[in-house]
């Protein structure tokens, strides 16, 4: 009966946030049901385990979250994104439309910028570019999605991204784990996805496809390929009608970037530099709880590199951030909401995980045959798809079973960074089913409906990242990480 009532909760869980319910009630209210089946104390485990696992998770990354929302925000403001935008748009002209969609999309997350403000600025973005060149604007949600959703979250080393920093303190790692093997994975992500997209453009044309005001809208395939022409030949074209997020004129493209520069290369210094070099002696006091220099220092050099960042943007837009109070309360703001999201979450699966059906589970997970790469591989899929969350499904992923993936790691002498890298970009697969909150507001923000582009999604956000995840799980067991 545990095991049924733990199946029931997830079911429960998928149904309703698919339909649009907030995971801030589903996930304790699936946590009960669980707990219901298995005949345990209720109230407990409400306010004991659940809420000891949210908490712990919100103890460890609100200041990410915190931070990360607010620097997202004033790029906004400043006009940054959208300087990005432009620029990318303007070298690589409409005909390259969609190479500019996606590069201008990894450009902005990589630096460390929200994928829910890159979407907003992306989406008309790409429409004013697709239009021009008469490329279907289906295609345009499956372009931000490569772009800002797949190699820049969860391989390329040194992402921000809240999912590359949730293993750190469960391995002892670094936002930088294993570079080789994910430069390797974000190649994979980035080339395949760009050799469909193209494919699927090239397609569209031969039919006779055009940009499609309406869904299914086509135009003679003579005047498509004069558009494409045009376009093609353009130097210049205006994209005004995009809306700005910022307060004034546009920064220069030097400006705009070198926010997203000092994102990266301070957290490169404090990871490799600063951070190991550290008296962590004081750790040892009493007070500061039984911790490890391994187990905060990632998450240190997250948190200085994104606040000496902010404190960049500010000091280069202080002129253009006109209103700077309601930029700063709105993105602290932001934060708020999809941080106690993912602890709801976190506060699920603690409950999952106390439960005496949850032996099984484990017992199970641990004995997929391939070793610990292919069963953490594995777990982090599955509970991603679940919860149709990354960050979500991978936390409760690592909080029930993390201490014994780094155990069996060091039994078999496996890095704890190919772990650390392997988990991150296992939770970036399967996360992006059709129920993802990520996936559902790129659809609306494009105009699009599941039907039209969510199969092109699927190819470029998921199957993407399984043919690397699968990469970095050969080549990481042939030759360890690197």
């Amino acid at each position: 009966m545990g095991l049924i009532g733990i199946l029931a909760g997830l079911s429960a869980l998928i149904w309703l946030a698919y339909r649009g319910w907030s995971v801030l009630l589903l996930a304790p209210a699936a946590a009960l049901i669980a707990v219901a089946f298995a005949r345990e104390p209720l109230l407990a485990h409400w306010t004991v385990t659940f809420m000891n696992g949210a908490a712990r998770f919100v103890a460890q990354f609100f200041p990410i979250f915190l931070l990360g929302a607010l620097f997202g925000k004033l790029m906004d403001d400043s006009g940054s994104v959208t300087a990005i935008a432009h620029f990318m748009a303007e070298k690589l002209g409409p005909s390259r439309a969609i190479l500019s969609v996606v590069l201008a999309g990894a450009f902005v997350t990589y630096g460390g910028v929200s994928l829910f403000v890159a979407f907003f600025v992306l989406a008309p973005m790409a429409q004013e570019l697709f239009r021009k060149a008469g490329t279907p604007r289906r295609l345009a949600p499956a372009a931000i999605a490569l772009g800002t959703s797949t190699f820049t979250m969860s391989a390329l080393p040194g992402t921000p991204a809240i999912q590359n920093a949730i293993p750190m303190p469960f391995f002892g790692t670094t936002a930088f784990a294993a570079p080789g093997l994910g430069v390797m994975a974000a190649i994979i992500m980035f080339v395949f996805g760009m050799w469909w997209l193209a494919r699927a453009e090239r397609a569209a044309r031969l039919r006779g496809e055009g940009y499609g005001e309406d869904p299914g809208a086509t135009v003679d395939p003579i005047e498509n390929q004069i558009i494409r022409e045009k376009a093609a030949v353009a130097h210049e074209f205006d994209l005004a009608e995009i809306p700005h997020g910022h307060r004034g004129d546009k920064p220069n493209i030097v400006v705009a970037f070198l926010p997203l520069i000092v994102v990266v290369g301070v957290n490169l210094v404090m990871s490799l530099g600063v951070i190991p070099r550290m008296d962590d002696s004081f750790l040892s006091e009493e007070r500061w709880g039984p911790t490890t220099l391994a187990a905060v220092g990632g998450v240190w050099s997250v948190i200085v590199a994104l606040a000496v960042a902010i404190v960049t943007l500010i000091a280069l837009n202080w002129r253009r951030l006109t209103e700077i109070r309601e930029s700063v309360d709105a993105g602290v703001t932001a934060s708020v909401l999809p941080l106690l999201s993912v602890a709801s979450l976190v506060g699920f699966g603690a409950v999952v995980a106390a439960l005496p059906a949850f032996a099984a589970v484990r017992s199970w997970v641990l004995s997929i045959e391939g070793g610990p790469l292919v069963s953490l591989a594995i777990a982090t899929n599955v509970l991603a798809s679940l919860t149709g969350s990354a960050s979500g499904g991978l936390t409760i992923a690592l909080d029930t079973l993390g201490e014994t993936y780094l155990r069996l790691a060091e039994q078999k002498g496996i890095d704890p960074a190919l772990l650390h890298r392997v988990a991150v970009i296992g939770a970036g697969t399967l996360d992006s089913l059709p129920h993802n909150g990520a996936v559902v507001t790129l659809l609306a923000v494009c105009g699009c409906t599941h039907k039209e582009s969510y199969l092109d999604i699927i190819v470029v956000a998921i199957v993407s990242a399984i043919l690397a995840l699968v990469a970095v799980i050969a080549v990481g067991s042939a030759f360890g990480s690197f």
